[in-house]
């Protein structure tokens, strides 16, 4: 999902900061190859940071009445976010489990506000208490269970150099941080390595 249309970035200021660090690093900003570089790098910023001039709660505020009591679990939403302290991507997934309490959401909204949330400068340990908090908040469900795992460049392709490192970060609000029964059920479903 690309950026609403409203969505408006200062492109050329991006383009002409970019070719500063090109030719800052010693680069030649105009030879072929880079040419179409800075135009390519501020629509990709355009893209990735989307996620700060839209509103999360948007897409949870359609909610439906239903009596199911038991827990919801979507696992393996697929997710890119820029690392603020870097600038370098990082990816993953996030899994989101709640207990509605008489109110429940469509499935892929809960895709649509880690989109969101992740389209900003970001590190993980904030998106995680974002997910949370926002469907903690909007759905009023029994508790909310977040997990997000992910590889970040800025370990990977720098600093440590850990190609296989995977960070995992998680936010219990309600009866998932309350009841150790409820927690372990949760991360069991989560973490659990079988069919998607």
């Amino acid at each position: 999902m690309g950026p609403p249309d409203e969505f408006a970035v200062d492109l050329p200021r991006i383009e002409r900061a970019v070719r500063e660090i090109l030719a800052a690093v010693g680069e030649d900003p105009s030879r072929e190859g880079l040419r179409e570089t800075p135009a390519r790098v501020a629509r990709m910023y355009r893209d990735m940071f989307s996620g700060l001039h839209q509103d999360p709660v948007t897409h949870l505020g359609k909610c439906f009445t239903e009596r199911y009591d038991e827990m919801v679990l979507v696992k393996g939403i697929d997710f890119e976010s820029m690392c603020e302290h870097h600038l370098l991507p990082f990816m993953g997934q996030a899994h989101i489990a709640y207990l509605p309490d008489g109110k429940i959401v469509g499935l892929s909204k809960l895709a649509r506000i880690v989109e969101v949330i992740a389209h900003r400068p970001q590190v993980q340990e904030r998106m995680t208490e974002q997910l949370a908090d926002l469907v903690m908040t909007e759905l009023r469900p029994r508790g909310v269970a977040v997990v997000l795992e992910a590889s970040h460049s800025c370990m990977t392709i720098r600093g440590v150099r850990r190609p296989n490192s995977i960070c995992t970060t998680s936010a219990m609000r309600g009866v998932y941080k309350d009841n150790l029964s409820t927690r372990a059920e949760a991360m069991a479903l989560i973490m659990g390595r079988g069919p998607r």
